[in-house]
C-alpha cells in the first residue's frame, strides 16, 4: 500500500489496522495527516479484506485539527481542509468493510467525527468524548455532523453547546460507542466484536451497509421503497442463494466471495 509518514498500516488475516501514528501531536489532524487516512482507506477498500480497525498511537485516539494547521490558512485554505476531512468520512463509510473504531484516551472534535463515521466503535473505559468547539473560538460545525445521527438532537447539544468531555459509559448510553471494555480487555473485545460482524458473504455485507446509510436519513417510506428494492435484488446474488440452500440443507454454508 506504499510508505507513509503519519499513519501505520498492518494486515492481519483479514483485518487491516490503520494507526493514526502522531503521538506527540496527539494524533491531531494536519491536511498531511488526513490525506494519508483517506489514501489509506481508498487503498484497503480495494482489497479484499473483511474489516478495518481505526486506532491511534500514543496516550489519546486524537485530538481533533491540528490547530497549527489550521491557523496560517485563509478562508480557501480552510475550506480545503475541511473537504478533505469530509472526504475521509465519507470514504470510511463508502468502504465495504466493516470499519471499527478502537478508542482509548480522549477523541475530541474531529476525533470525535471519526468514531461517530465508524460503523462501530469500542471504548476503554478511560476513553473520554468531547465537540470542545462549544467552549473555545471554533465550534464544532463539522464534527456535529455524524455526532448527532448517532446520539440525537438533545444529547448532540448539550455535548456541542458545553464542550464538556463525556465519559466512555455515558458515551455507550447515548449510542456513540458499542462497548466499553476495561483498557486491558480492549483489543480483545475489538477482535470480538469485529470477528462477529464480519461474518457471512462479503458482497452481501457490503452492500447491507451501504443500503443502510442511504436508508438512515430517509423518510420511512423512501426509506421502505429503497430497502425493499435493493433486498428483493440481492436475494439473488450467489451469497443470499448459498445462505438460503444452506439453511434449508441443514449444512454449513461455502461462501461464494
Amino acid at each position: 500500500m506504499g510508505e507513509y509518514e503519519h499513519v501505520l498500516v498492518q494486515r492481519r488475516d483479514e483485518t487491516v489496522t490503520i494507526t493514526m501514528n502522531r503521538p506527540r501531536r496527539r494524533n491531531s489532524l494536519s491536511e498531511p495527516h488526513l490525506r494519508e487516512l483517506l489514501r489509506a482507506f481508498r487503498e484497503t477498500a480495494e482489497t479484499d479484506a473483511a474489516g478495518i480497525v481505526l486506532a491511534g498511537a500514543g496516550p489519546v485516539f486524537s485530538a481533533g485539527h491540528d490547530f497549527g494547521d489550521v491557523a496560517g490558512r485563509d478562508l480557501t485554505g480552510v475550506r480545503a481542509l475541511l473537504g478533505t476531512c469530509t472526504d475521509l468520512m465519507r470514504a470510511m463509510r463508502s468502504a465495504p468493510q466493516v470499519v471499527l473504531a478502537r478508542v482509548h484516551g480522549l477523541a475530541t472534535a474531529a476525533g470525535c467525527q471519526l468514531v461517530a463515521s465508524c460503523d462501530l466503535a469500542v471504548a476503554a473505559e478511560s476513553a473520554g468524548f468531547a465537540l470542545p468547539g462549544g467552549k473555545g473560538g471554533w465550534f464544532c460545525h463539522t464534527p456535529a455532523v455524524p455526532v448527532a445521527r448517532s446520539v440525537g438532537r438533545k444529547r448532540l447539544m448539550e455535548m456541542a453547546l458545553t464542550g464538556d468531555t463525556v465519559d466512555a459509559a455515558t458515551a455507550r448510553e447515548w449510542g456513540l460507542v458499542n462497548r466499553v471494555v476495561p483498557d486491558d480487555d480492549l483489543d480483545d473485545a475489538v477482535t470480538d466484536l469485529l470477528g462477529r460482524a464480519t461474518r457471512g458473504s462479503r458482497a452481501s455485507k457490503a452492500l447491507g451497509k451501504r443500503t443502510l446509510y442511504a436508508q438512515l436519513d430517509r423518510p420511512e417510506d423512501d426509506a421502505y421503497a429503497l430497502a425493499q428494492e435493493v433486498m428483493a435484488s440481492a436475494a439473488h446474488l450467489p451469497g443470499a442463494r448459498e445462505g438460503m440452500a444452506a439453511f434449508l440443507e441443514k449444512r454449513p454454508p461455502t461462501w461464494p466471495d
